[in-house]
């Protein structure tokens, strides 16, 4: 099995906070996920997520006017510098304060960014490996509170900021002589969006917006004296005139821009029509039309004409507020984030119409389960609602809202047409995936909560064990009738798993005990397997013959079935071993929680098994020798607890870890100054969180080809991969083994040795290279030869390939002559080949699917045609 896992994708969680971003083409947009960015490619329909991370979620990103630089800033101040097209990070910086808006200038030249009270102008960083590349220009001061919102002018020349203190301010770049920024006053609440019109004339009745947190739209003009008049009074007829012929256009601009005076045209009001805040604001100006979005705090979101104010449509999007809002340089779609509800859309608003529309659990995530071809995966939280997400594109393509608990734990059926999912309010559901819908509901005669679920291997059988009474019950997938209640633990039952191979059904319990039930026959034997603390987890390895739990003391227990006998154990407490809390007064190595697994998998070959739990660890060990074999850290997110691994005194005060105190007024919006506390009452409401969320794996789930795993973290559904280009494994190697060996053979036509030496040098190109050149009436012949124990990777490279490749024929022509001439062996090897024939059925649905569609659109299209021309024949019949 490869090792050679890294970080893939992050689903589940599309948006989180921050603002959303268009690229240069718009068929991209960028949002922030926790401490990472993720992409979503509208027109491909793919999702993926950068591996880099800050350390802190992010609260700011910038993308430069030619897309190529990328600034993601977090909520500390510190920033990545990203070259965008290699998704490669340059260089780290910290800004000293805390960073509201950042904006690259439209030449790109510079950067403008927001430092509490400040206003920073930064030369932008080149694309290349420097030892500082962020240099400061100019530090430019006037607010009396924090800058909210920053807007370049179209020639880079001028900046406009506002603030919290209710007012604008106008800011040259360059020192320009006689100029003084200009301060610009007519709102009552701070500002959210300041803007410059895209065609900045002299004599134009509207050049700048700004729009406040009260709904108040305030546009402004330049009113100035001719610039002939300025000039001839202060130097001369002559020479004035002298100097307007040498000056650029862009500083001509620039010049009687500095010489005006900025003039309140006139006053829009948005609550008038809402009655709400406005809580995010965006301009699109082009030199044909101008598009205002207004978001407010009840979710509703506006679009206007400007500038003559005129109101397009108005359509409501979110029951929260919207956070952001993001508009593509063609003006045609408009990105929206609402981050209290993780929900990211995209509207196309000339046609109405959602171009995406993703949402992520809105509290934790639960448990995950692949299905068994591994092209879907399952998810259940905190929230209720069961997602269905594509593997390969990353979306989110349906979710079920049926259940109205906490949902614990979702499996799919053998044949993957079904998705079964158990919840604390206290039914298991059963969800078709041919219609979306729940077709079968399964409850107990008394209301308890389940806590765990499982489907036999016939798909006939459902299994939940739950809290309390510590009973486990049975029901027919087809009738949803009782068959029979399992009684025997004394604690609640924490998990259950049917046998692949032998009709048993396992069981573990916070009872310290693992029983295994013969639920078939009338006998109903039971094994008890003993632990010394409560168990856990519990896994069934694919073969049969192995049951692997863990308890609170942090060991793995290795049971073989049939006998009930121990066969080894592992020590995982130093593997599990998170960071330390921010609460906590000692070190990461020196605390007691989260030193325990609370899920357990086997991988498809059943040669290792993949552990996780309450930290921010992931453990892979092999079986058979108990080592542990790689550990994966899931986030380096300090803005999570269980991440320091040191106790920094300095941090520790009389009233408290100094991490805990909030010492900042951020509860600005009537929304978060409400007082949820009981009358009389000492304490606040329990349900406003203050802590952090907690770095912690609750479901961790090899796929059925062993190619990828995926894990249920505070921060989503995190997927490795194995990353192909860094595996290299030879087998078999002597001086005689080259790749111009394997050409020289391919050239006298002994393309079965070829074959034999590429497999035995197990290098891709190679490999590739050998199997492309044999021809289609050697393949028989070549296969015959073939030794079996090169069986195996030559599929991995034909599923790749058929994956890949547009030579569909030939590479079916080679799995048709394997699976011909040797399918009994592979019979017998099934097992031990499980994740590569798995990655074969993978290649071969997905081809299956798309020809089968081409097929049904032909299919209905002749026979629209067939019937279109018998029409026509009876017509003219008719005529004649």
């Amino acid at each position: 099995m490869k090792f050679n896992f890294k970080f893939s994708n992050l689903c589940g969680t599309v948006y989180r906070q921050g603002n959303v971003l268009f690229t240069p083409d718009g068929n991209t947009v960028l949002s922030p996920v926790g401490n990472r960015i993720s992409t979503l490619d509208l027109v491909n329909h793919k999702s993926r997520t950068m591996a880099f991370e800050n350390r802190h979620n992010i609260a700011r990103l910038a993308l430069s006017p030619c897309g190529s630089s990328l600034i993601s800033v977090d909520e500390k101040g510190g920033a990545l510098l990203v070259n965008f097209h290699k998704r490669v990070v340059l260089c780290q910086f910290k800004f000293k304060t805390e960073v509201k808006d950042l904006q690259f200038s439209p030449d790109s030249r510079l950067i403008a960014v927001s430092a509490g009270q400040h206003l920073q102008i930064w030369k932008a960083p080149p694309l290349i490996t420097q030892f500082r590349p962020f240099h400061l220009v100019r530090t430019m001061t006037g607010h009396y509170d924090d800058i909210t919102c920053i807007a370049w002018s179209p020639d880079s020349k001028f900046v406009l900021t506002g603030s919290r203190d209710m007012t604008c301010r106008l800011y040259a770049v360059d020192r320009i002589k006689g100029f003084i920024p200009i301060t610009i006053t007519a709102h009552k609440n701070h500002i959210v969006g300041v803007f410059f019109r895209s065609n900045l004339e002299p004599d134009m009745e509207c050049a700048m917006y700004s729009v406040s947190k009260d709904g108040t739209l305030c546009t402004w003009k330049f009113e100035f004296h001719t610039t002939a008049e300025i000039e001839e009074k202060r130097y001369g007829i002559e020479r004035s005139r002298k100097r307007r012929r040498d000056m650029d256009p862009v500083d001509v601009k620039a010049h009687w821009m500095a010489r005006s005076n900025i003039v309140l045209v006139k006053k829009h009001f948005f609550l008038a029509d809402h009655h709400a805040e406005v809580t995010s604001v965006k301009l699109h100006s082009t030199k044909e039309s101008e598009l205002l979005v207004v978001g407010f705090e009840t979710g509703v979101f506006s679009l206007y004409e400007m500038p003559d104010f005129n109101l397009v449509h108005t359509l409501t999007i979110s029951q929260k507020r919207i956070n952001t809002i993001a508009i593509n340089p063609s003006g045609e779609w408009l990105a929206f984030g609402a981050a209290k509800l993780g929900q990211l859309l995209v509207w196309e608003w000339q046609s109405e119409t959602y171009i995406l529309k993703q949402q992520g659990h809105f509290f934790d995530m639960n448990t995950i389960a692949y299905s068994p071809d591994g092209q879907l995966i399952a998810t259940g939280g905190d929230d209720g609602k069961v997602k269905l997400w594509n593997a390969e594109t990353g979306f989110c393509f349906v979710t079920f809202k049926d259940h109205t608990g906490p949902v614990n734990q979702v499996v799919f059926s053998p044949k993957g047409n079904v998705v079964v999912s158990s919840s604390l309010d206290g039914t298991v559901r059963a969800f078709d995936l041919v219609r979306y819908r729940n077709f079968r509901t399964f409850t107990s005669p008394t209301p308890l909560q389940f806590t765990c679920l499982a489907i036999d291997n016939s798909g006939e059988m459902v299994v939940a064990g739950s809290l309390d009474p510590f009973e486990i019950y049975l029901w027919s997938l087809r009738t949803a009738r009782i068959l029979d209640v399992l009684s025997g633990h004394t604690g609640p039952v924490s998990s259950v798993c049917f046998n692949p191979a032998h009709p048993f059904l396992v069981s573990s319990s916070w009872d310290a005990t693992v029983r295994i039930w013969d639920v078939y026959s009338r006998k109903a034997a039971v094994e008890t397997l003993k632990h010394s603390a409560d168990v856990l987890a519990l896994a069934v390895r694919p073969d049969g013959d192995q049951v692997c739990s863990s308890d609170l003391t942090g060991q793995l227990y290795f049971w073989d079935p049939q006998d009930g006998t121990l066969q080894g154990t592992i020590e995982g407490r130093k593997d599990i071993m998170g960071g330390r809390r921010r609460d906590d007064a000692r070190a990461a190595k020196n605390a007691t929680h989260s030193l325990a697994f609370t899920s357990l998998c086997y991988s498809s070959d059943g040669k290792c098994i993949l552990a996780g739990g309450n930290s921010k660890y992931v453990c892979i060990y092999q079986v058979q020798q108990r080592v542990l074999l790689k550990r994966f850290e899931i986030t380096n997110n300090l803005s999570l607890d269980g991440i320091l691994t040191y106790l920094n005194s300095r941090n520790m005060t009389e009233a408290g870890p100094l991490a805990l105190i909030d010492d900042v007024d951020s509860s600005s919006d009537k929304e978060d100054r409400k007082d949820n506390s009981l009358p009389g009452a000492k304490r606040s409401d329990f349900s406003d969180r203050k802590t952090p969320l907690v770095a912690r794996t609750k479901c961790v789930k090899f796929s059925p080809d062993g190619r990828q795993w995926a894990a249920a973290s505070t921060e989503g559904l995190l997927i490795y991969s194995v990353d192909e280009t860094l595996f290299f494994d030879p087998n078999d190697l002597d001086m005689e083994v080259t790749p111009s060996n394997c050409q020289v053979l391919m050239e006298g036509k002994e393309f079965a040795k070829a074959l034999v030496m590429a497999l035995r040098l197990n290098e891709k190109k190679v490999l590739e290279k050998v199997c492309g050149e044999i021809p289609v009436n050697q393949i028989p012949i070549v296969v015959a030869s073939l030794p079996m124990q090169y069986m195996e990777r030559i599929l991995t490279l034909l599923a790749e390939a058929l994956r890949e490749s547009p030579h569909l024929q030939f590479y079916l022509t080679w799995i048709q002559c394997i699976m011909t001439q040797h399918g009994s062996a592979l019979r017998k090897h099934s097992m031990r080949m499980l994740s590569t024939l798995r990655a074969v059925q993978k290649s071969l649905r997905e081809h299956y699917e798309r020809i089968a569609a081409v097929c049904h659109d032909n299919y209905f299209t002749l026979g629209f045609l067939t019937k279109r021309i018998k029409m026509v024949k009876d017509s003219k019949l008719k005529e004649s």
